[in-house]
């Protein structure tokens, strides 16, 4: 009795501290529910229409004996009996060269005189079949009676009494009660411990959430319930929160980088600036040193906020493509020549491997980015022989178009990242000669933008970015 007070104590304090429209009340809420509709149910089944039931299963029990009737062919005395035990009925089989008859239920009906109404009216009535209901009066309860013709002068009289069932339904009525307040205790019981075991978890997960909400990454979702939906919920959430911590990571790098990468071209025109007017501004020779390396700096700068507006236009898809038929050999060789300077003073090479002609559907802006983007990469990493291949390889569907260098290549492990912004091998910045860290990325959006198959082979002897455009 005391368990059973805590368990009501214990039961008030988790409602007042719980939410009305939470999880947990609404679990316990339908859980009694539920129990209190099964408990209706079957008190209006097995209580209210017992009576109806009972009297519906002996109907059908007379109908079924009558089918046997029928059925069987030279019906005797030990048939009859075999029939009326199986159903728990009484049988009468009366005709002018034979008369038997069995009784086989307490209480049933005879029909030994031959003036007897029901059978006298039956008889006469000349139907093949007659359901009857009586009262009898030996037993003072109700009859029924099924009638019927089995042949051109022998009839059967099919009965079976029903036994009042007031007494047992006062009895189940008594029981019914007892296990009602049975039943909504253990609901009550039971229902309490559901609610609380499947909305911990939940309740948990909740609370991990709002932390990462607010940019603590260092929340946890694993649960120790083993229920397949919340144990998805919580890897999703897990999964969600590695993707933001790389994302805040990656946004802290790039606010980083692009603040190195802006200052130091602003620190050098801003120096060669004060130079030229303090110092050189009347040496021309000088004067036009400091001015050339302003230059270099302002157009490195503006190469920068280029690929910074590139790459938030790709990214956010607000790059409107303009397909249109072009000769690829020819655009590589464009971009080829803007990169002459390098093979007269520097000793680069550049070798173009191609098809006579090429010709694709694409924006020429963007492929020509993606080129220019790829080549310059392979500059800032090729070896020590300077060499850059571009070559174009095709079969029937599609045209590859690969760009290699002859660099030390890419670790494995780097090489999934390598797409990111800025990102680096030793994850430090580092500016390259020619280009701001943000091509590769630009690359990806656009080959991603065109539906295009790309990716990366590396070896200690070089790297390979290649991409396929589809003939149709």
């Amino acid at each position: 009795m005391n368990k059973i007070k805590e368990f009501f104590k214990k039961s008030k304090i988790y409602l007042k501290n719980t939410k009305k429209n939470s999880l947990k009340i609404n679990i316990w809420l339908f859980l009694i529910a539920f129990s209190i509709f099964i408990l209706c149910f079957l008190w209006f089944f097995q209580i209210i229409f017992l009576n109806k039931f009972y009297k519906s299963y002996k109907t059908q029990e007379l109908d079924k004996a009558a089918s046997e009737l029928r059925q069987t062919v030279n019906l005797t005395q030990e048939k009859i009996n075999l029939i009326a035990k199986k159903r728990d009925i009484c049988i009468e089989i009366y005709g002018d060269d034979l008369y038997a008859a069995t009784t086989s239920n307490k209480g049933c009906m005879e029909f030994g005189n031959k003036n007897f109404k029901v059978k006298r009216d039956f008889i006469n009535s000349g139907l093949l079949e007659q359901h009857y209901t009586l009262i009898n009066q030996t037993y003072q309860n109700e009859t029924l009676i099924y009638a019927l013709k089995l042949d051109t002068n022998l009839y059967a009289f099919i009965n079976a009494s029903l036994t009042p069932l007031d007494s047992t339904i006062t009895v189940l009525g008594n029981q019914f009660i007892l296990a009602t307040i049975i039943v909504l205790i253990l609901s009550l019981i039971i229902g309490y411990f559901i609610s609380k075991k499947l909305s911990k978890p939940i309740t948990k997960i909740s609370n991990e959430a709002k932390k990462l909400a607010d940019g603590n990454f260092t929340a946890d979702f694993k649960t120790d319930i083993d229920i397949y939906e919340i144990n998805e919920l919580a890897d999703s959430l897990n999964y969600a929160k590695d993707e933001l911590s790389k994302t805040e990571k990656l946004k802290k790098d790039l606010m980083a980088n692009v603040g190195h990468d802006l200052k130091t071209p602003l620190t050098m025109i801003k120096a060669y600036a004060e130079m030229v007017k303090d110092l050189t501004y009347n040496n021309k020779e000088k004067r036009e040193e400091n001015l050339n390396t302003i230059i270099e700096e302002t157009d490195r700068l503006a190469l920068l906020v280029n690929d910074i507006i590139d790459l938030s236009a790709t990214e956010s898809g607000n790059a409107t493509l303009k397909i249109e038929k072009i000769d690829l050999v020819t655009l590589i060789n464009q971009v080829i020549q803007r990169f002459k300077i390098l093979e007269e003073k520097e000793g680069y090479q550049f070798i173009f491997t191609h098809p006579k002609k090429v010709i694709i559907n694409a924006d020429y802006k963007r492929i020509y980015q993606v080129i220019y983007n790829l080549t310059n990469n392979a500059i800032n990493y090729t070896g020590k022989d300077k060499k850059i291949y571009i070559i174009i390889t095709e079969d029937k569907k599609t045209y590859t178009i690969k760009i290699k260098d002859t660099g030390s290549g890419i670790k494995k492990e780097d090489i999934k990242h390598i797409w990111d912004k800025y990102y680096h091998n030793d994850k430090k910045h580092k500016r390259n000669n020619y280009g701001t860290g943000l091509g590769l990325s630009i690359v990806k959006n656009i080959l991603q933008s065109h539906n295009y198959k790309y990716g990366v082979e590396s070896s200690n002897q070089g790297s390979t970015f290649y991409f396929q455009i589809s003939k149709k």
